[in-house]
């Protein structure tokens, strides 16, 4: 049998108030589907796999730019402290021939500006902003925003991110 794959969709920020709240990151275009009532999210490493027992959701709320997440059986804010910066997933239902590149399979893939290679993807930084593609081009370092429009799209198999930066970018 196959090892469950697990697609990320948060990244804890911080607690929120003093009952157990916390805020987190969205990494899914589909939150209002994932983020629901008796949804579990599995807390996952760096190589995307599971770090502990799933969190099970009570309740959640767009908050600003991020989400506002209460979680069952997680009544105080000290509970959460440990959990800043942790990834949550969810089963990756995709299949093998899925062509979208988890955040986890993005360093050391190829990054394409106009069929041409502009670099190797290094990291994807989560900040408050959004997502942040970090490239090693040839001669200096690439901060681009991993999201649409910029984010053209990916290639699993062949390990490779096309974006199409506004003009000027790239010279920042």
């Amino acid at each position: 049998m196959a090892e469950a794959r697990y697609r990320p969709v948060a990244r804890f920020a911080k607690p929120h108030g003093l009952k157990g709240e916390a805020i987190v990151f969205v990494l899914t275009e589909q939150a209002e589907e994932v983020f629901v009532p008796g949804r579990e999210l599995t807390p996952l490493d760096e190589a995307g796999q599971p770090a502990g027992g799933a969190l099970i959701v009570e309740r959640g709320r767009v908050y600003h730019r991020r989400w506002l997440l209460k979680f069952q059986e997680i009544d105080a804010r000290e509970q959460l402290e440990a959990w800043r910066g942790v990834a949550l997933g969810i089963p990756d239902e995709r299949g093998e021939d899925a062509t979208e590149l988890l955040l986890h399979e993005v360093p050391g893939a190829k990054v394409l500006v106009a069929g041409r290679v502009l670099g190797v993807a290094r990291e994807v930084l989560l900040v408050p902003g959004g997502p942040l593609l970090v490239v090693d081009g040839e001669e200096r370092e690439h901060l681009i925003p991993y999201r649409a429009p910029i984010l053209v799209g990916t290639d699993r198999a062949r390990r490779e991110i096309t974006v199409d930066p506004p003009p000027g970018l790239l010279e920042l």
